[in-house]
């Protein structure tokens, strides 16, 4: 009996810490990194951020494309407005409470993926509490996902699991180490 109560602590511990997707959401995430891999490595290239974390940020963030925040306002990455955004605003429900009620959060608003993918890359390299992870080596993206959480991205306490779980899972790694798609072009200007 102690077996088999071990035995299932271990493997409920192992099912909350693996990230077991549906056919239907290995399909989307597939069909999201085929889309925005090569935006992910141009930006890697430009900030240092890992394409691996980029890519996994977004999947989990836009629910593989598919959230409303996806959708509606082209944030792939979550990221609200904070007091200094001039830029266009979406509003929805998140994780703002007034007086105990669950109200709207102002997200940023962006007139395409590409411009929500370069302002992420931006908002890392330009927001103080996220320049430790730029220490980091961007092909170490266990580093970089718990950085993140360390630096305060997400209020999730599993944030770097999940991300971590989503480059393993989808071999997200092997983004890290590829060249710049664009870099003939832009060495030909």
């Amino acid at each position: 009996m102690r077996f088999f109560f071990r035995f299932s602590l271990i493997m409920s511990t192992f099912m909350g810490l693996c990230s077991f997707a549906t056919p239907s959401e290995d399909r989307a995430a597939y069909d999201y990194i085929e889309q925005y891999k090569d935006l992910a490595v141009v930006e890697m290239h430009r900030s240092g951020i890992p394409a691996s974390i980029i890519l996994a940020q977004a999947l989990h963030e836009s629910n593989y494309g598919m959230s409303k925040l996806a959708l509606e306002a082209n944030n792939h990455f979550g990221i609200k407005c904070k007091s200094y955004w001039v830029g266009k605003t979406y509003y929805y429900k998140d994780d703002d409470f007034k007086n105990g009620q669950l109200i709207e959060s102002c997200f940023r608003s962006y007139g395409s993926a590409l411009e929500s993918y370069v302002d992420h890359s931006n908002f890392l390299m330009s927001t103080r509490h996220y320049m430790p992870l730029f220490d980091r080596d961007h092909t170490d993206y266990k580093a970089w996902a718990y950085g993140l959480k360390e630096c305060g991205y997400a209020t999730d306490a599993r944030y770097s699991e999940k991300l971590i779980s989503k480059i393993e899972q989808y071999d997200l790694n092997q983004y890290d180490a590829w060249e710049n798609p664009y870099r003939s072009i832009l060495k030909s200007r």
